[in-house]
């Protein structure tokens, strides 16, 4: 991994929020993923595209706001979920780790985000995911700086689902997907869909279905079933949502690179959590009906189909093909299965028709 470019991008991307749009009241816009594209592009051997790819997203962002009332230790739980404050929490998070071991500041954080991992549909969880590889591929000031602002993100989007409860069943994790019955209807932002989860009929027992973690040691595989299972999945519904399902099986693969930094008894805890997500984003956006495989894109047909996954991702250029794709690649080297790359083909295509 190329430090130099990462952290030049990062020291970027700093400056700028992690939200674009919205408005002045803390309500919701669209996420940065400028820092978590930059990551993926670095680690993937893509890092000379990184400086152009940062030069045109850039402007799409505004910069990062001023803080007002300061965040401690004696009044955090004020502040968790007040999009208001996402500075405050930069702050915070920006002094812990100046103070302390990073591994320390998460170890300790994670379990009190994590019940709000639903925070700006799963991006705080994602982003602290991309921040952590970079830390475990070479710790850096910049890069701790990154999981500060990951941290303060997901603290101030922090946003508890209804209904939950931890996996008891015997599904495995595409049974389990195939298996959550969805909002009525799907209509709204994603702030007004949670909440409505609480009176889907089955929502609750279609959590507790999924196959539990044998151990801890069990976790690590449960994960990759969840985030191969997505991943297939969105071949057959991405059409729904093609931005939001995405993070169905990104959400879970940031979970999966963290938890090396994690104490084993966190790891269990955080399969439900991302469990629960996942679920929740099929329940709020994905269609009824699946599109018929034989009007859907395939891999690429070439002596190394994961590499020009990867290649195609980047000339596309959209930050959410690019995520997917990284997650794809993954997938297919530990199941060998095209479609889970013909899923990043599909959301090029799907967000290109978007555009």
């Amino acid at each position: 991994m190329d430090r130099d470019v990462l952290n030049e991008a990062y020291d970027r991307l700093h400056r700028m929020g992690p939200e674009f749009g919205g408005d002045e009241e803390g309500n919701h816009g669209l996420t940065n993923h400028g820092p978590m594209v930059a990551e993926v592009l670095v680690r993937r051997g893509h890092e000379d595209d990184v400086p152009c790819w940062v030069d045109e997203y850039v402007p799409r962002l505004r910069e990062l706001p001023t803080g007002g009332e300061p965040i401690g230790d004696e009044n955090w739980r004020e502040a968790i979920g007040d999009g208001r404050r996402i500075a405050d929490w930069t702050l915070f998070f920006s002094r812990s780790l100046a103070e302390r071991p990073w591994q320390e500041v998460l170890a300790a954080w994670w379990p009190r985000l994590l019940p709000g991992i639903a925070a700006g549909s799963t991006h705080g969880v994602i982003r602290v995911g991309h921040a952590v590889r970079a830390l475990l591929a070479g710790e850096t000031e910049v890069s701790r700086n990154e999981l500060a602002h990951g941290l303060a993100f997901w603290a101030g989007r922090w946003r508890t689902l209804p209904g939950l409860t931890e996996p008891a069943g015997e599904q495995d994790a595409a049974q389990a997907l195939a298996a959550i019955p969805h909002l009525p209807e799907q209509k709204g932002l994603i702030a007004f869909r949670v909440p409505r989860l609480a009176g889907v009929p089955g929502w609750t027992p279609a959590l507790a279905a999924l196959r539990p973690p044998a151990d801890d040691d069990d976790v690590p595989a449960r994960l990759k079933d969840l985030i191969d299972a997505a991943t297939v999945r969105y071949l057959a519904y991405g059409k729904g949502s093609p931005v939001l399902l995405v993070h169905t099986a990104t959400a879970p693969n940031a979970v999966l690179h963290t938890l090396p930094a994690l104490p084993r008894p966190l790891w269990a805890p955080s399969l439900s959590a991302v469990w629960a997500a996942s679920a929740a984003i099929v329940a709020m956006y994905e269609p009824a009906e699946a599109v018929p495989r034989e009007l859907l894109p395939k891999a690429p047909d070439t002596s190394d189909p994961a590499a020009e996954t990867l290649h195609r991702a980047v000339e596309h250029g959209d930050e959410h093909v690019i995520k997917l794709a990284d997650t794809a690649v993954d997938s297919f080297a530990r199941t060998g299965d095209p479609d889970t790359l013909a899923a990043a083909a599909l959301a090029a295509e799907l967000l290109d028709a978007r555009s």
